[in-house]
């Protein structure tokens, strides 16, 4: 009898133990929701860290930072979340410290999980040409017609998706009417590289500059040439650099323009009133600052969103981790792991943008009062 009463007694404390441990572990799990934001499948999102945490953030000086930065808050309308940050921006050498105070890192992946992603590069180039047509082998720069996306709609349409007009072959076959040139290209194959980069200044005969920038495109996919030569074994995948495809297409004259029409998309571009100081205008509508503006795809990635990259400097062979700012968009960038980083105007620009083809980690800078955007806590497919 005794022994069946202290049965009973130890089966009363087992329940109410497992009780307690059950609801301690519910706990537990509140708290930890309440610790990290889930994401829409029920797991759970990255975690930030502190921006003293990214690697190499001590050793990147931050010059040209603040003045990418103040670039966006001179706008009438900076893009969330700036108009706060803007009106707290620090002096140059408070930068860091503000940035460490008021911002944490989210590390940033693919839609499959995936941390890498592509990085690469662009540059202002600087070309020679006329406002007049003065020999056949001139390339016309055109300006938008009404019937395709003007400037308001691609800024509409961040995603490129807007209604198709003509391609390339149908309008550099010269049969299309109302088409007007806003300059003639002196070398086809740099008018052609234009229309990836899409920006440039145009040296013109009397010795000043024009320069040009991005107004539209034609609705077309982008196809990149580079992977149409390895397709034809006339280039190995090693061989597809900018001064590499270059080099071909002009070594073959006969199959260049067949090629370079075999990318359906047309980029339509506008004169654009600047000084040779301020660097081209992004999409943001701010002059691009060397070495801190890039290009990102924008219906993943907020406008103006200040960044960290982790990647491979294309001339030095190193570790290249530095601060940017999302000033930018392009037709070939897309997904959450994708940058192209500007890299101004003049040779060594032209070169690094040209080699520039890398694996590269990224993450958002965010401020630290704010949940995780849509970018972080999204869900993997």
């Amino acid at each position: 009898m005794m022994i069946k009463v202290w049965l009973r007694r130890l089966e009363c404390s087992a329940r109410a133990l497992g009780l307690t441990l059950m609801a301690g572990v519910v706990w537990a799990g509140v708290l930890l929701a309440g610790a990290s934001p889930a994401r829409a499948d029920g797991a759970p999102a990255p975690q930030s860290i502190p921006v003293s945490q990214l690697p190499g953030w001590t050793q990147d000086r931050l010059d040209g930072l603040r003045q990418a930065i103040a670039r966006q808050c001179a706008l009438r309308a900076p893009p969330a979340p700036w108009p706060q940050l803007c009106r707290e921006l620090p002096p140059a050498a408070e930068l860091r410290a503000w940035i460490e105070r008021r911002f944490v890192a989210w590390p940033l992946a693919d839609d499959k999980g995936r941390r890498d992603g592509l990085i690469t590069g662009y540059h202002e180039p600087l070309l020679s040409g006329s406002l007049q047509r003065e020999h056949d082998r001139q390339t016309p720069l055109y300006a938008p017609p009404a019937e395709v996306a003007s400037i308001a709609q691609s800024a509409a349409n961040p995603s490129g998706r807007v209604r198709r007009w003509h391609t390339r072959a149908e309008i550099e076959s010269g049969q299309i009417q109302g088409l007007e040139p806003i300059a003639w290209i002196d070398d086809p194959v740099e008018a052609f590289f234009l229309h990836v980069q899409g920006s440039a200044r145009v040296k013109l005969r009397d010795g000043t500059w024009l320069r040009v920038g991005y107004a539209g495109h034609n609705g077309h996919t982008y196809r990149a040439i580079g992977r149409v030569l390895i397709e034809r074994g006339a280039l190995s995948r090693e061989e597809v650099t900018a001064p590499g495809i270059k080099a071909w297409l002009r070594a073959n004259p006969g199959q260049a323009t067949e090629v370079m029409q075999s990318n359906p998309r047309y980029v339509f571009f506008r004169r654009l009133d600047q000084s040779a100081a301020d660097g081209p205008l992004g999409s943001l509508g701010v002059p691009l600052t060397p070495g801190r503006s890039i290009a990102t795809d924008r219906s993943r990635i907020p406008h103006g969103a200040l960044m960290y990259l982790d990647g491979i400097d294309p001339l030095h062979r190193r570790a290249m981790r530095m601060a940017v700012v999302s000033q930018d968009t392009g037709g070939a960038i897309l997904g959450v792991v994708r940058a192209d980083v500007f890299w101004g105007a003049g040779d060594e620009a032209e070169k690094r943008a040209g080699l520039m083809r890398e694996n590269g980690r990224l993450w958002l800078l965010w401020p630290a009062d704010l949940g995780p955007p849509a970018v972080v806590t999204r869900t993997p497919q």
